[in-house]
């Protein structure tokens, strides 16, 4: 099983690793490449106003750019391993709970699931919520089997630090730790409930002044009940997946015959871990939604990432109470590695390509103005990639080459992101159009008059590609010579 366990891991560094910088970085993670590039103490005090998150994962990323850098693969590989650890840390969980089928099972699904994977690529705190997370399941399972203070202790320590990476940890580390309280009441046990509960409350005034800044209203932008339905199938394989709808239903329907499963065996025979995994699972799921209804909606896959580990031990769990469980684990993780090599194929379920678009722009030669949409995700990441560029002033500009430039518009990584713009008779009165790309998941038309000609913002602004939002309004200046353009973030 060792040996076994170890192919797992290996094999989930692999799809880990071997893409890191196959994507561009999207809005979210040029956010946390611009709060590591300050000195530690202005990324501490920019992120109150500027996150929606506590602050752990950027202490961590910070201090990992200084050895790696901020290019994709530098600042990504810490997300990158933190997803490569879950693997076998998922494995001590599961086993710990059920049994070392039901944790091999789990690492497996761990390894090739298309969510994990696709966040273990991305410069922001799940991955790292994911693998504290299952730190945190580890050490309570191994406090029901065996309740002593060093257990407690590491219990306490990972709940703790998976409240200071994400605050939806809490609807991990609540249930664990009422669980402790009632079924495995031992000495040290509640004074570390104790503590991490002190951890949560030094944390609120930071969650509440974060929350007042509305930096989460996108959620609102799609319906409840569509994010909600979205949940079970992302969790189960991702956001995007070849011959999607037959995958994700093989997927759903494997899923809820495990959770039967796990049901029946329950009510059969005595099985306190499962049980707690299934309470705790469903709390994880459930009560984000229930506080969602109360008004206080953060309901995306992306935040029950926590809920994860202990689901799909239940799942297993289920499966591998049958004869030839193991093929059901098997199909799971098929539908994965079809997600995570679709995605790797497929540009169009990638993050937004503002590496693609700055490379395809090529540098000006002579003054340009750059007409971006969508403007709010797409200012940030065309800046990282041109650090020659800068925002165009109330005063307008004075230019010979305008390009309008855009995206698709995928907001908080959605499922389906639209096709890019593709207008077919392209124009800005006044200019000609010299040329323009139409990629899978990028727009570029650029135009040029002879002579220079001065354009305030209203008129650029007015022939955005995407009608809905505002077009972001960019100028670059020619620049001499190859290395003038920093295209890349430094360390790319």
């Amino acid at each position: 099983m060792r040996r076994l366990l170890i192919a797992l891991t290996l094999a989930g560094a692999a799809l880990r690793f071997g893409t890191l910088d196959l994507q561009s970085f999207w809005f979210d993670e040029s956010v946390t490449v611009r709060l590591v590039g300050d000195d530690l103490f202005g990324m501490l005090g920019h992120i109150p106003d500027s996150e929606s998150t506590p602050p752990l994962y950027y202490v961590l990323a910070w201090l990992w750019s200084r050895l790696f850098g901020t290019g994709e693969i530098g600042l990504r590989s810490l997300s990158a391993l933190a997803g490569t650890a879950t693997v076998p840390i998922a494995y001590s969980a599961a086993e710990r709970l059920v049994s070392r089928r039901t944790g091999l099972a789990v690492a497996a699904l761990a390894a090739f699931s298309p969510l994990l994977v696709w966040y273990s690529q991305e410069a922001r705190s799940y991955a790292l919520l994911v693998l504290l997370g299952a730190m945190s399941l580890y050490a309570f399972a191994r406090l029901l089997r065996r309740p002593d203070r060093r257990g407690a202790c590491l219990w306490a320590g990972a709940s703790a630090l998976a409240l200071a990476t994400h605050y939806f940890a809490v609807f991990l580390v609540a249930p664990e730790a009422l669980w402790l309280m009632l079924r495995a009441r031992r000495p040290g046990t509640g004074a570390a409930v104790a503590g991490v509960a002190a951890v949560g409350l030094a944390l609120l005034p930071l969650a509440i002044h974060q929350g007042s800044l509305d930096l989460a209203s996108f959620i609102d932008e799609s319906s409840f009940g569509d994010r909600l339905l979205q949940v079970p199938k992302q969790l189960l394989v991702g956001y995007d997946l070849p011959v999607e709808v037959l995958l994700a239903s093989v997927a759903g329907v494997v899923a809820l015959a495990g959770a039967a499963l796990a049901v029946r065996r329950m009510t059969s025979e005595h099985s306190p871990g499962l049980e707690a995994a299934t309470g705790i699972g469903v709390v994880a799921l459930v009560a984000p939604a229930l506080v969602a209804v109360a008004g206080a909606d953060y309901l995306l896959t992306r935040n029950l990432l926590a809920a994860w580990l202990p689901l799909m031990t239940v799942v297993a769990a289920g499966l591998l109470s049958v004869r030839r469980g193991e093929a059901a684990v098997a199909l799971l993780c098929v539908a994965g590695i079809a997600g995570v090599i679709g995605t790797a194929v497929e540009p169009r379920w990638q993050r937004d390509d503002w590496r693609g678009v700055v490379d395809a722009l090529g540098p000006a030669e002579t003054p340009r103005a750059v007409v971006v949409t969508p403007a709010d995700s797409g200012i940030a990441p065309f800046l990282l990639y041109d650090r020659n560029a800068e925002r165009v002033t109330q005063a307008g500009v004075t230019v010979s080459e305008v390009a309008l430039v855009s995206t698709r518009g995928r907001r908080g990584s959605g499922t389906h992101p639209p096709a890019p713009p593709r207008p077919t008779r392209p124009a800005f009165p006044g200019f000609n159009l010299v040329r323009r790309e139409y990629a899978d998941d990028f727009t570029v038309i650029v135009f040029a008059r002879p002579r220079p000609v001065h354009l305030p913002p209203s008129t650029l602004a007015a022939y955005r590609l995407l009608s809905s939002g505002a077009g972001g309004l960019l100028l670059q200046r020619p620049v001499s010579g190859a290395a003038g353009r920093a295209r890349r973030p430094p360390g790319g």
